[in-house]
């Protein structure tokens, strides 16, 4: 089942191991998100992974939401999570599961655990509980309320569901080892009071078990061979193997831990991008600047270019930290081959071509993609007054400046070389108005003279083009690494994140613009059709990236 191309991560040796030896026939995995905030990159790397094992193997991926803390918890996070996962061009099996689903079944296992001696109710506080829990160095100590009767625990747990007590007044807790060297098996909380509606069985329960009771089941119960997190939850798996080994679970789920996926110049805490949006850094989770999967949706970012991406970082054991440039080079190659091209003036410039007859209308032609003939050909309007961008004009100019300087030439993309004569200046001393003059018979072609154009910039038609709203995207921190050794990660805010041009000149092809797809601009970079605010008569356009990097520069 291998792929000879390339080498084995070791989660997939496992799995081959696995199919050969008999001890799965088919591979089932999940992708478990908990749904209290939009997905992020990092949970791309997940999804890409579960996902996409079940397909290469040939088995079925679920998708299950850990629905066991409904104080944190929406349906808006549901939906977000099922169109990302989506998106990026995965499909679950079945119908989607929820954690909720069993809540009835794990209710039941724990009073099983209770009638074995297994579990008991706990009335320390928080503050008492995280005392007798004992350190990394020193063992904890038993709860005083650890030998209650099997029938006193049953009456008590009964009257915890019943709802007779208040939040934080008990906890049901497993009798493991206060004096075990991982913490997470000195007596954890498998069931905790909170009288929180929740979104999918309403006011059924006021007790909600813990994740580490709830996960493994969920697993055991849907049949999922192959149970793949994060590194953070190697130290829970003993604890997972002990709840399969301790109830009777209708099948063996292993878990694996493989590393998560770090980018820098971002943060990725549910925690700090609630902040972003709930302080109005950014208008919400879905900003273009957020590193979350459905701000690079909205930012232009393709499915492929993230999965991309999350292949190159590989599936390895060891934590690091990935540059954000290998996430922008693989947005770059992909819109690079598939991008329809287009030209768009930011900041403009009228520039009148004084021997250009004033009735004439010309149009040119220019491909959709310089190196994809299944690219429509744009039609281009021309006539006597265009824009250039402010940028590609110079008064004056040293060699290495390649646009329009006066006195110089340079050519129109798929158009004319012209030649400027005459800066036009308001009272203040800004340019308003270049002259120039069309060079004839130079579209497609060098002047006769044989006096070259010095380089190439873009353009649009001053009397038929469409104007637009451009929206510039930066990276959201100026820091590598904006929240490490607990600095405020508020202050790396980067204040030119976004900057919003509202007199852009945009070319006719694309008035009815493709919203699935982004274009890039020429000499601009990658830009896509705001989906939540453009609107036909106002088109909006965020910029998905730049052509090259410039923050290493």
């Amino acid at each position: 089942m291998s792929d000879n191309k390339k080498p084995l991560n070791f989660i997939e040796k496992i799995i081959e191991d696995d199919l050969a030896s008999g001890r799965i026939s088919r591979l089932k995995t999940r992708f478990p998100p908990e749904p209290n905030g939009y997905l992020h990159i990092g949970h791309a790397k997940s999804i890409c992974l579960n996902f996409g094992l079940a397909k290469k193997y040939k088995g079925s991926c679920n998708l299950r939401f850990d629905d066991t803390n409904p104080e944190k918890e929406d349906e808006e996070f549901v939906e977000s999570i099922k169109q990302d996962v989506q998106w990026l061009g995965f499909q679950w099996e079945g119908d989607i599961h929820f954690t909720s689903d069993y809540f009835d079944q794990l209710y039941e296992w724990a009073i099983g655990l209770i009638k074995e001696g297994k579990a008991y109710v706990c009335d320390l506080s928080p503050d008492e509980a995280r005392e007798y829990r004992g350190s990394l160095t020193e063992p904890g100590k038993n709860s005083p309320y650890r030998n209650r009767s099997v029938e006193e625990n049953l009456e008590l747990f009964e009257k915890m569901r019943a709802g007779e007590f208040d939040e934080g007044a008990c906890s049901l807790r497993v009798k493991i080892d206060m004096a075990h060297p991982n913490m997470q098996m000195r007596d954890p909380i498998i069931y905790r009071i909170k009288k929180a509606m929740h979104h999918q069985t309403g006011d059924k329960w006021c007790i909600y078990p813990s994740y580490d009771y709830a996960h493994g089941q969920g697993d055991a119960i849907e049949g999922i061979t192959h149970s793949i997190c994060t590194l953070e939850f190697e130290e829970h798996r003993p604890l997972y193997d002990w709840f399969i080994q301790n109830l009777p679970v209708p099948s063996e789920p292993h878990q694996y831990e493989f590393s998560r996926l770090n980018v820098n110049y971002t943060v990725t805490s549910k925690r700090k991008l609630k902040q972003l949006v709930d302080e109005g850094v950014v208008s919400g989770w879905d900003d273009p600047r957020m590193p979350t999967i459905s701000g690079m949706r909205h930012r232009g970012y393709t499915p492929k270019s993230i999965r991309d991406f999350v292949e190159s970082t590989g599936v390895t054991r060891t934590d690091g930290v990935v540059d954000v440039s290998q996430l922008e080079f693989s947005v770059r190659e992909d819109l690079n081959e598939n991008a329809p091209r287009a030209m768009c003036v930011l900041n403009p410039l009228k520039v009148v071509l004084t021997n250009y007859p004033e009735d004439k209308r010309e149009t040119m032609t220019a491909p959709g993609h310089p190196n994809r003939d299944d690219f429509a050909e744009r039609l281009l309007p021309f006539s006597r007054e265009i824009y250039i961008d402010r940028d590609d004009f110079r008064e004056e100019a040293n060699k290495k400046y390649k646009r329009l300087v006066l006195g110089k030439r340079v050519r129109l993309r798929n158009a004319y070389i012209i030649e400027a004569d005459e800066a036009i200046k308001d009272d203040s001393g800004e340019i308003i108005e270049v002259r120039a003059r069309v060079i004839e018979n130079t579209v497609g072609k060098n002047p006769e003279d044989g006096i070259k154009a010095k380089g190439v910039i873009h353009w649009v038609c001053a009397t038929n083009h469409v104007n637009c709203e451009v929206r510039l995207y930066d990276r959201l921190f100026t820091e590598e690494f904006p929240d490490a050794g607990g600095k405020d990660f508020m202050n790396s805010v980067n204040p030119e994140s976004l900057k919003v041009l509202t007199n852009c000149k945009l070319e006719m092809s694309l008035s009815k613009p493709n919203t699935d797809i982004p274009y890039q601009f020429e000499r601009e970079g990658y830009f896509f059709v705001d989906l939540k605010d453009s609107r036909p008569e106002h088109l909006i356009f965020n910029r998905t990236i730049g052509l090259r990097d410039t923050w290493n520069k």
